[in-house]
């Protein structure tokens, strides 16, 4: 009976955290799936990758279906021994996006228990957390590995502070883990914001261990702290060694090139630029929304209402309500700093409240920490905004500049805050009645002025966005007008209610210091005003109207009259849809295409469309064997357009250029005949292939055909008389691709940026390429060793655990 009484508390908050996921996702019970913009955009990605695993089970690893090729590392790839990812599916086992709103939810309260947090405070703490404006809009929007990752943070720091607390085995193993999940959901972009805020963490328990001179538990702890970590990175070798492999060869590598496309030498070779970095960067005063949603506009899709000054001018103008109604339902009603906003990024009013007072009331010093990572995050969230800081991290703090969208770091102030509130409202019942008046004073003071003086400040404002210009020239000035009439209102009526909740949760704790209320009684009406501030505005960004049947998930793409018409050719060719350019995987769902959606696209290939394909070269075209070519006319009707002079799967090429320098090997691509002459970048590849011996004339009088196709193996026959120098129209990719000539390993070159060629003896012969990427067999044995030794560790922790508890 004892042991149901301790544990049953928290199985009913678990259970309560399961019927809310389904609950705020109710359509999911009804076999519908949210519409993800950006899963629709891996759906097409990933397509050929998932047929191929379903009807041959086995894993490519490569496709052909984006960027004329690339490796899958990054798409889903499944890897042998991932057992890791085996507790991650049990753990989400509701239906998508359900499951990581639980999961957000389950981590949140376990950092609350280790923080000794009642089990009911803590349930509302980790709805509050969950139902962060910023943690809803990135599940509609289908930044899905984001949300992965952001759900473990919390177990991972309740796991660093239970080992500085010196419970060493428990909080080892959650670290081990919590780190071995969190690394697992392949963010790693939320994994390194992550790792900055355990650092200062790590910074205020060395200090107070340090001041108490305790040298040997600060030992242990960072001892431990390690061997999880290392157990938890090696439980995920496979993966973290194919991407670190694949960087180098992604846009997140370094820049080859010296020179911009418009001939301009390049300020660095930096493998983002810092505007690319920078162009999501909150704005200093926008950081206001934290606590009033709509201050600075709320979206670039918000909706007004009939009672608009839009509305009023619409109507005023002849156009029918219910026309108006519609037109007013998705204003760009944001005038912030960033480029585009899908929601605000508010933690709610209450939640800032509340933890306003735990700076006032709580005396544990490690609400410090919290505050500091909060502080921390929305510093670095202004990004350009504030350039000494941002400049500083870019150009010396390791790794940085791997990311962009610097403003997505504040999701360590989303979860920073709700600690707080937490916090506070757990210390705010443990003070007497005196000083229990104080803290309802000072904080209600505090935040209710902060309120007047943002309100009384909005004269000082513009309410202008970036895009007015825009508005102003399409739909007239009367149109932007109404628009900022409209933010006004927003900006005050956003204010008000951030007023009347402070207003409200104040009343509930001074009506309880009255005795009006029983403790349980505030701590739950305060706890559902936290929750339903969130879910009000989360509703206005997520919801259900964004949920379809599952078939629109699934098949989220549609043949049009010219994939129908390309589809009827069945030789192994790639497209190239013009309207999508790189961004958009909508042709890689039925074509192997040469454009695709991906944060981590192939560098060279995009090289090739802002060097020479947007310079309209078609020798790049050719030499990809892009045999169709998608356009639209001037009606936006869309057609194909054959390209009789593609270049095919292979060909014998009579010369080869060689060059010096990368910047060489573009610009000559500028001018090439690419059906009879290869360009070789000596001083780039010379030492790997210095025996090839290019220089010299090559029969071209042979024929060269590809016979089987596979995403990870191609296989070819030629017929030359004598030697010959035959070019693929495949990407190089040297960390996996092997060439065999009869049988026999044969070395492949890299040839025209991107393609790949080989040395033929005359003579028929069998040329087979095969995807054999090493990375993986090491990965997988480092993987399974590091497995072993976590369930080892894990035995041997519970062993230990209950001999020094008997």
């Amino acid at each position: 009976m004892k042991i149901i009484n301790k544990f049953y508390p928290h199985a009913i908050a678990i259970l309560g955290f399961v019927v809310i996921s389904l609950l705020y996702f109710y359509p999911v019970l009804q076999g519908k799936q949210i519409f993800q913009s950006d899963i629709v955009q891996y759906t097409g990605m990933a397509k050929e990758q998932n047929d191929f695993r379903a009807t041959d089970d086995v894993e490519p690893y490569w496709t052909n279906s984006a960027f004329g090729g690339m490796p899958t590392y990054q798409l889903g790839a499944k890897y042998p021994h991932d057992y890791i990812g085996a507790i991650d599916d049990a753990l989400r086992f509701l239906p998508r996006p359900a499951d990581y709103l639980f999961l957000y939810f389950l981590g949140f309260y376990g950092l609350m228990l280790v923080l000794k947090v009642d089990p009911l405070k803590a349930f509302f703490g980790a709805l509050a957390f969950g139902l962060s404006t910023y943690l809803i809009i990135i599940l509609g929007v289908g930044h899905n590995a984001k949300a992965h990752a952001i759900a473990y943070m919390p177990l991972v720091i309740a796991g660093f502070i239970l080992v500085f607390q010196k419970k060493y085995i428990l909080g080892g193993l959650i670290t081990l883990f919590a780190t071995a999940l969190e690394i697992n959901a392949n963010h790693f972009q939320m994994t390194y914001y992550l790792l900055i805020f355990l650092l200062i963490l790590s910074i205020y328990f060395v200090y107070q261990q340090v001041k108490e001179k305790d040298y040997k538990s600060l030992l242990y702890s960072f001892g431990i702290l390690a061997v999880a970590g290392i157990f938890a990175i090696g439980t995920n070798a496979t993966n973290l060694l194919a991407t670190a492999e694949y960087a180098d060869f992604s846009t997140r590598g370094k820049s080859e090139l010296t020179f911009n496309p418009d001939g301009s030498k390049k300020d660095s070779n930096s493998a983002l630029t810092y505007e690319y970095i920078t162009e999501y960067s909150y704005g200093i005063m926008e950081s206001f929304n934290l606590i009033a949603p709509r201050l600075f506009g709320g979206s670039n899709n918000e909706a007004v209402g009939k009672d608009s000054n839009m509305f009023e001018l619409m109507v005023g103008k002849g156009v029918p309500e219910d026309q108006a109604t519609d037109f007013v339902s998705g204003m760009p009603t944001y005038w912030g700093d960033q480029p585009i906003v899908a929601a605000p990024a508010y933690i709610g009013i209450v939640v800032f409240f509340l933890a306003i007072m735990a700076l006032f009331i709580d005396t544990r010093k490690i609400k410090y920490v919290f505050l500091s990572g909060a502080v921390v995050a929305l510093i670095l969230s202004w990004g350009k905004n504030l350039p000494l800081v941002t400049d500083f991290f870019i150009d010396y703090i390791p790794m940085y500049n791997k990311f962009r969208a610097v403003s997505s770091i504040q999701v360590i102030l989303e979860l920073c805050f709700p600690v707080l509130a937490i916090m506070g409202l757990q210390s705010f019942f443990t003070l007497d009645k005196k000083l229990q008046k104080k803290a309802v004073m000072e904080t209600g003071v505090l935040g209710l002025g902060l309120i007047l003086i943002l309100f009384f400040s909005k004269s000082m404002f513009s309410f202008s966005g970036g895009n007015d210009a825009y508005y102003q020239q399409s739909y007239g000035p009367d149109f932007v007008n109404a628009l900022k009439q409209d933010r006004m209102s927003l900006y005050s009526a956003d204010l008000l209610r951030s007023g009347f909740l402070i207003v409200i949760t104040a009343g509930i704790l001074w009506l309880f210091i009255k005795d009006r209320f029983a403790q349980k009684t505030a701590i739950i009406l305060v706890g559902l005003l936290m929750v339903f501030d969130l879910f009000f505005v989360d509703k206005n960004y997520v919801s259900g109207k964004d949920f379809v049947s599952g078939r629109e998930v699934e098949v989220p793409f549609q043949e049009t009259a010219s994939d129908v018409e390309i589809l009827k050719d069945t030789t192994h060719y790639r497209v190239f849809e013009v309207s999508g350019n790189l961004s958009s995987a909508r042709a890689s769902y039925f074509h192997k295409s040469i454009g695709g959606y991906s944060a981590v696209k192939p560098r060279r290939m995009q090289q090739l469309f802002d060097y020479q394909i947007a310079n309209n070269n078609m020798e790049i075209l050719n030499m990809l064997n892009v045999k169709y070519v998608i356009q639209t006319d001037k009606e936006g009707k869309e057609f194909p357009t054959s390209n009789p002079n593609a270049n095919g799967n292979a060909w014998f090429v009579s010369s080869v250029k060689v060059v010096n320098t990368p910047d060489d090997e573009m610009k000559s691509l500028g001018q090439l005949d690419t059906k009879d002459v290869a360009i070789f970048n000596r001083h780039e590849h010379g030492s790997k292939f210095r025996n090839v011996g290019l220089k010299r004339r090559w029969d071209t009088s042979g024929t060269i055909q590809l016979d089987v196709y596979k995403p990870n193996y191609l296989k070819y026959t030629a017929n030359n008389t004598k030697y010959a120098l035959a070019v693929f129209s495949e990407i190089y990719y040297e960390k996996g691709w092997n060439a065999y000539v009869d049988g026999v390993k044969t070395v492949h070159f890299p040839v025209d940026y991107v393609l790949r060629a080989l040395v033929l003896p005359g003579g028929q012969h069998k040329i087979e390429f095969k995807f054999e990427p090493q990375v993986i067999k090491t990965g997988s044995t480092i993987t399974l060793v590091s497995s072993i030794g976590m369930l080892l560790l894990l035995i041997g922790g519970i062993y230990f655990e209950r001999k020094k508890r008997r």
